[in-house]
């Protein structure tokens, strides 16, 4: 399906005016003219109404039987005292493809209201069209509007349909005028709400599957905005709000399309074909798209409310204090000094934005506006104070993430940084990261000003954060592309060449730290040696280290955690100690309470925390049985790694619970004891668990399985990428013995939905596989257990 959005708005509103026809026919029959009535016309105009599927623009749903539309419908009864009033998407002629009715019923008190009420939702409701109603007095409105959110907010904007016109005039003057004579307490009330819908819905611009509406950028905050103005307290959303709301209107219209039905979350599955509705490339346009309008509104948003917290405090103290050169406090924002020309100085803007989060204070949208407008470009390469100001504002932390969306909305970044635009609101489909590519890279570069004092190079370290995905704009591996971008960046920002060179070493080695942590075996000697050869100097490992915390908490929670931080410091102290020269450190041996339950033999178990220590009689495939046994139990295994004295297994496993607190030990020793004496079919129970487990809603792409070369020297490391599931582990593992391999080690990661898990396995005699032909073997053995 391919429509042209173009068309949706007028659309809605044909569709709002057939309804209009509609329902003032249907008030024409259940309220008949009384004598000496005067009729007026009323409506839009338009054609069909409704939801088709042969009507890209959304037309169809016949209203049929009596009161079906008719050309010029539409009757004003002056001084009836009832009339029919529309609210909500249909009162903003609005109405979407699956939309509701929303309508209220008003009248001076006639006796027979209900039954003239019945004879107009009857129908309604038999045309299979969703009704919202109510029926209300003038004064029973008001004192509804006075408490109800919800209720004030419909009749704000209420349309007259049908009936007395003077009776809609009046209700909606009383509730206006109560509405902004009750401002300070109603528009507390207003963004109390707001925040509430953000914190249950996310913000729309970061979410994979958005909810159109309540989502923080959504719809209702344009709505918000809109009764702001109806109390006299900000002006209207602007030319680019209406814009982006146009466009989330668009959206939704599409989405009513495609499912046919009424919706307002846009999930995974829909993505591409609502796409295609709109007119747009695929579901990466769209959600781009969507990202770029949420942050507009979410942008106004924000600034409608320092309005009117302003407004609403009462007079700000006068005067101004200095900040920096040129700017200074006014008001509670960041303002120019008096007599300064932006024209004459191309460092300003960076300067003041420095200075506003250092103060922790918005910009006021005047001065933003100035400087986007006026502000001459930066000399390439950029002076010294210019790159000191940048390194500035990202040092001052999270109070500089709303003055760079400042910037950025004023379409300041990308004329600092051209770059820019190739990641600007450019989506991240994956779970696991929970921004766009733009905002993750500054919420990455405010995080590190946190490891400032702990690295040599400060400046280095922001700026790299700041441009750390920077390659995700191009084709290709990012971390390879992001080189090359950075280099030219860091040449454009001044910077000497050896620096240049190492802000490209660490964009292009960001990921190393983590991947290595998590993916390799970091007791075997290659590891360490390979890191330390990619890392070259110690400066460039510190800078790494930072990055890693700040990527991996600027990305979510799925990508950073107790677990990979515990491995990657281990790695970098292994790391520095091999940097300056210091020889390996020696292969760990059995801690003490290791070695104390190798000696009771086989068998026990024990856990402490997300540690879990199995104690068996060596012997093959005890690693993937044992893991069986803990996911039989719901227990996530995060990594696992053996050791083995006096042929005694000890294996380390650290798992999470799937939910809830962890099992009981003694369970655990029970059954990993019935498993290795073979009275356990652990298959079958994994079995049972992964019938019950939904499968995905989305396509996943299919598992991969590579032998990684050169990794270790002394076992054959293979990385298998797969969607995760129950037993995922003891799959894979039962597929190496069944190859005659032994797991000596295993790394084991869950990205969202995703398992990345790495085994470093040797053959019966404790060797690496060297035969090619048996590599081939093991790669589709994998393969087909896994499928």
């Amino acid at each position: 399906m391919r429509g042209d959005a173009r068309s949706y708005a007028a659309a809605r509103k044909e569709r709002a005016a057939d309804i209009d026809r509609w329902l003032a026919d249907l008030f024409r029959t259940a309220y008949p003219q009384p004598h000496g009535g005067r009729e007026g016309r009323i409506g839009l105009g338009g054609a069909k109404s409704g939801f088709s599927s042969g009507d890209e623009r959304g037309a169809g749903i016949s209203l049929g039987g009596t009161g079906a539309p008719s050309a010029g419908a539409g009757a004003a009864l002056t001084g009836t005292g009832i009339a029919l009033v529309a609210v909500g998407s249909l009162g903003r002629a609005e109405l979407a493809p699956g939309s509701d009715l929303d309508l209220v019923l008003l009248h001076n008190g006639q006796e027979d209201i209900g039954r003239i009420a019945d004879r107009l939702w009857y129908p309604i409701w038999d045309s299979g069209l969703g009704l919202d109603h109510s029926v209300r007095t003038v004064e029973e409105a008001t004192k509804v509007a006075r408490e109800d959110l919800k209720a004030v907010l419909g009749l704000i904007q209420a349309r007259h349909i049908a009936g007395d016109p003077e009776l809609t005039r009046a209700a909606r003057e009383a509730v206006l005028a109560e509405w902004r004579s009750d401002s300070r307490r109603r528009l507390a009330e207003l963004h109390e709400s707001a925040d509430k819908r953000a914190e249950s819905s996310g913000e729309l611009a970061f979410l994979l599957e958005p909810d159109l509406r309540d989502s923080r950028g959504g719809l209702r905050d344009v709505q918000a905005m809109q009764a702001v103005a109806a109390a006299w307290v900000a002006s209207a959303p602007g030319p680019r709000v209406r814009e982006a709301y146009e466009f989330l209107l668009d959206v939704r219209h599409g989405l009513h399309l495609v499912t046919a039905r009424g919706a307002d979350r846009l999930v995974l599955q829909e993505q591409d074909a609502v796409a295609g509705a709109l007119g747009l490339l695929d579901a990466e346009a769209l959600m781009r798209r969507m990202a770029e309008a949420g942050r507009t509104i979410s942008h106004a948003f924000d600034a409608t409310w320092r309005t009117v917290d302003r407004l609403l405090s009462g007079p700000a103290p006068r005067g101004r204090r200095p900040l920096a050169d040129g700017v200074v406090e006014h008001g509670g924002e960041v303002v120019l000094a008096r007599g300064i020309n932006p024209k004459n100085d191309p460092i300003l803007v960076l300067r003041a934005a420095a200075a506003a989060a250092e103060a922790g204070l918005p910009i006021a949208p005047a001065t933003v506006s100035v400087l986007a407008a006026q502000s001459p470009p930066l000399p390439v390469p950029w002076p010294d104070e210019a790159r000191d100001a940048l390194v500035a504002l990202l040092g001052a932390g999270r109070a500089a993430v709303p003055v760079w969306e400042e910037l950025d909305q004023a379409g300041v970044i990308v004329r600092l940084i051209p770059d820019w635009e190739r990641v600007r609101h450019r989506p991240q489909r994956n779970p696991v990261h929970r921004f766009t590519v733009d905002r993750h890279l500054i919420e990455a570069a405010t995080g590190a000003a946190s490891f400032t004092r702990e690295v040599s190079r400060p400046d280095l370290l922001l700026i790299s954060a700041l441009l750390h995905d920077i390659g995700k704009g191009w084709p290709g591996d990012h971390s390879t592309t992001g080189e090359i971008v950075a280099r030219d960046i860091g040449a454009r920002m001044g910077l000497v060449p050896a620096d240049v060179d190492t802000l490209a070493t660490v964009v292009r080695h960001h990921l190393l730290l983590p991947e290595t942590a998590t993916r390799r075996d970091l007791d075997d000697p290659v590891t360490i040696s390979r890191v330390a050869e990619a890392v070259g100097t110690r400066e460039v490992l510190e800078l790494l280290a930072a990055l890693a915390v700040a990527d991996g908490n600027a990305t979510g929670p799925a990508a950073w955690n107790t677990w990979k931080a515990s491995l990657v410091s281990e790695l970098v102290r292994k790391v520095r100690s091999a940097l300056s020269g210091s020889p390996p450190a020696p292969a760990p041996s059995l801690s003490a309470q290791q070695a104390s339950l190798a000696r009771h033999g086989g068998g026990a178990v024990r856990v402490n925390g997300g540690a879990v220590t199995v104690v068996a009689p060596d012997r093959p495939g005890l690693l993937w049985r044992a893991a069986g046994v803990l996911a039989a139990h719901r227990m996530v295994v995060r990594s696992a790694s053996a050791a083995s004295a006096s042929s005694t297994a000890v294996i380390e496993f650290a798992v999470i619970p799937e939910y809830g607190t962890p099992p009981d030990p003694a369970t655990l020793e029970a059954d990993l004891r019935l498993v290795l004496a073979g009275r356990l079919d652990i298959e079958q129970r994994l079995a049972r668990r992964t019938r019950s487990v939904r499968p995905a809603r989305v396509p996943v792409a299919p598992p991969r399985v590579s032998l990684v070369d050169d990794a270790s020297q002394t076992a054959t490391v293979v990385e298998v990428r797969a969607h995760d599931r129950p037993g995922l582990l003891w799959r894979i593992g039962r597929a190496f013995g069944e190859c005659n391999l032994d797991v000596r080690a295993a790394r084991v990661e869950t990205l969202g939905a995703e398992a990345v898990d790495v085994f470093y396995v040797v053959d019966r005699s404790g060797q690496p596989i060297m035969d090619a032909a048996q590599r081939v073997q093991v790669r589709e053995h994998v393969l087909a257990a896994l499928r």
